[in-house]
């Protein structure tokens, strides 16, 4: 089986699928990292070159330390989800998602990204952890992660500055342990909504 390759889900309604970030991307991801409803949950927003979107890219496609997938509904790319600081000697990743098509949030998206990252970081890696930081602002997006069986780890106040704002962070997580009954959660919570799971 390919180690790149994550669980997809299929539906009366459609389909759900991660795919591997290609080269061909680059240019769908600038439109996207600089669109307001996703730079706004960034840690940075200010309006990327095509210049430092290209050194960043060359980058999601070489680091050994980061894995990036593209998000697909019925086969069109909606979003992307990557791991970061992927640390085998400590067992230890973290997680990052968003979905740029502003019609598709809200669907349980979300919550099919969640497991199949999960599902690789566990059961194919053998992870021990799995953190994410997200915004506090972001209330839909931390709040996600929770319902997907995370764990609230703290808050960082006031860490990160935007423009001339400071914002805190919100800090999850999710330990190998607490994978076998957040899958099995996971996997219910899908099945209800008529999703079926493929490895």
């Amino acid at each position: 089986m390919d180690a790149e390759r994550l669980p997809h889900a299929r539906s009366a309604d459609g389909s759900l699928a991660l795919r591997p970030l290609a080269s061909d991307d680059r240019e769908r991801l600038l439109d996207w990292r600089n669109r307001p409803h996703v730079a706004r949950h960034m840690y940075t927003e200010h309006e990327i070159s095509t210049e430092e979107h290209a050194a960043w890219f060359e980058r999601a496609l070489t680091d050994p330390a980061r894995r990036y997938w593209i998000i697909l509904a019925d086969g069109v790319e909606i979003g992307l989800v990557n791991l970061y600081d992927i640390d085998p000697a400590h067992g230890r990743c973290a997680l990052a998602i968003y979905i740029a098509e502003l019609d598709r949030r809200g669907k349980g998206i979300g919550t099919f990204v969640d497991y199949a990252v999960l599902s690789y970081v566990f059961d194919r890696l053998d992870f021990n952890r799995i953190c994410c930081e997200v915004l506090a602002e972001n209330d839909p997006g931390w709040r996600i992660h929770l319902k997907c069986g995370f764990t609230l780890e703290g808050r960082l106040r006031r860490h990160i500055r935007k423009g001339n704002a400071y914002h805190d962070v919100v800090l999850l997580a999710m330990l190998q342990q607490e994978w076998p009954s957040a899958r099995r959660m996971l996997e219910r919570k899908l099945g209800d909504r008529g999703l079926s799971l493929n490895p």
